[in-house]
């Protein structure tokens, strides 16, 4: 049996936690254990930061403060022989480090990729030598050590899943099997000109995803800071509960809607070979966390978790009778993606179409659309700040009556719903509320559909 075990930043952010991680992996019942590991919490921030960096003088601060972090970090863990063998390996990464900070070529539009994806050399090299000190037979390996193979735009790649396993075979499934745990590196994969390319922020997850496929793993476990996927977020709802269980879908859904347990894209990789996948807590090893996989578990609840995504923004353009133009639409829809901006949500009319996007987005997008003839656009309305809500659970288009429950609970809170999005998805309902209303709609929503019920 082989399990891809993954720890975010926080679970290899100190000493004490890399101790922590290394008892989880070493008390683990597989026989054959790959571990994926972020940056140690706050690194890649600080290397986004590095990347912007043109004065020299700053730069050899900001390597001196990266190199302090990861020596103080080792001298806490390792002594004698052990310091010495790390330390050999680690001055060879740490020259390269140096040279990309100092002489790196800034033009490159994958310069920002190679500087943020440093952290995870280092945090992986440390936790391996935890291991090792453990008596544990492992090795530190990155993602070009393994065959992590990427394309796509500098900044938010997406792996080649064919081609990874393909290498895998070779370069990483030997290893495993014969009793090494390999210590990768998350965040990032190779292109074909051997330059790194991210997976997007919290992309660690999706990489041991994309390593759980290539091996095709039993089992793929996503450690982090929280007890798995909870019915709302806890900082909102105080007595939100962990759900024990989960389809792909739902997972999926909430991942991507507001959830901030699992980057978007880990599902994929996994559902594709009906790998489970359970989420747990570092910080609490004995929880059973939340266990997604193919089946799911239904339920008799109406709603199974509530998320929501902030911090977004309306655009509505009116133009004559649009939906009997859809060259139109696609129009407006290529000039919105020339920037590669989301678009969460979309809904149309006769003479309008709406776009729900992030504020961050507004003023690119509105560059992009006021290009577009103006004879073909009477009018383009912005609705800042609103919120889209998620409603998740397995009965939701099934279940006769589902959408009134629902908005009959909006209502109490006295929200205006702006936009509706249902049916796209099996198990989810999506609706968008003003900013200033959402905390009062989804109290109100788990109360009646979480909290009654249990």
């Amino acid at each position: 049996m082989i399990t891809v075990m993954k720890f975010g930043g926080t679970s290899v952010g100190s000493p004490e936690a890399l101790k922590r991680v290394a008892n989880i992996i070493v008390k683990h019942e597989s026989q054959k254990k790959v571990v994926v590991a972020s940056a140690m919490s706050g690194i890649t921030n600080f290397l986004v930061s590095t990347s912007e960096m043109t004065n020299a003088k700053e730069k050899k601060a900001a390597i001196d403060t990266f190199n302090d972090k990861h020596i103080n970090t080792a001298k806490k863990l390792f002594t004698g022989k052990i310091l010495d063998e790390f330390m050999k390996e680690y001055d060879e990464r740490f020259e390269k480090f140096k040279s990309i900070i100092l002489d790196g070529n800034k033009k490159d539009p994958y310069y920002k990729d190679n500087v943020s994806s440093q952290g995870e050399r280092f945090s992986t090299l440390i936790l391996s030598y935890v291991l090792k000190s453990m008596g544990v037979d492992s090795v530190a390996m990155t993602s070009e050590d393994c065959g992590i193979c990427a394309e796509g735009k500098p900044l938010n790649g997406c792996a080649v899943l064919d081609k990874t396993e393909t290498l895998m075979a070779v370069k990483l499934k030997p290893l495993v099997d014969a009793g090494t745990v390999p210590v990768i590196t998350g965040f990032y994969g190779m292109m074909d000109d051997d330059k790194p390319l991210t997976f997007g922020r919290g992309g660690s997850d999706y990489s041991a995803a994309v390593i759980a496929n290539g091996l095709n793993a039993d089992m793929l476990e996503i450690w982090t800071d929280v007890d798995g996927f909870m019915s709302a977020d806890p900082r909102m709802i105080p007595e939100a509960v962990r759900i024990d269980e989960m389809s792909y879908d739902e997972a999926a859904e909430l991942a991507y809607f507001g959830a901030k347990v699992l980057h978007p894209r880990t599902i994929e990789p996994v559902r594709m070979k009906h790998i489970p996948l359970k989420v747990k807590n570092s910080f609490k090893p004995e929880d059973p966390g939340t266990l997604i996989h193919h089946l799911g578990r239904h339920t008799n609840e109406l709603l199974k978790s509530v998320a929501v995504k902030t911090d977004l923004c309306i655009i509505t353009i009116s133009s004559a009778e649009i939906a009997y133009r859809p060259k139109m639409v696609a129009r407006i829809i290529e000039k919105m993606s020339e920037n590669d901006v989301i678009i969460y949500s979309m809904s149309t009319s006769l003479s309008t179409v709406a776009f729900l996007i992030h504020n961050n987005d507004v003023k690119q997008t509105m560059m992009k659309l006021n290009t577009i003839d103006a004879a073909d656009i009477e009018r383009i309305e912005v609705k800042n700040d609103v919120a889209l809500i998620c409603a998740v659970g397995d009965n939701l288009l099934t279940t006769c009556g589902v959408s009134g429950d629902i908005f009959s609970a909006v209502k109490e809170a006295r929200a205006n719903v702006e936009m509706i999005s249902e049916g796209a998805s099996d198990v989810s309902l999506n609706f968008v509320v003003p900013m200033s209303k959402v905390t009062d709609v989804i109290k109100i929503l788990h109360k009646k559909f979480v909290s009654d019920k249990q």
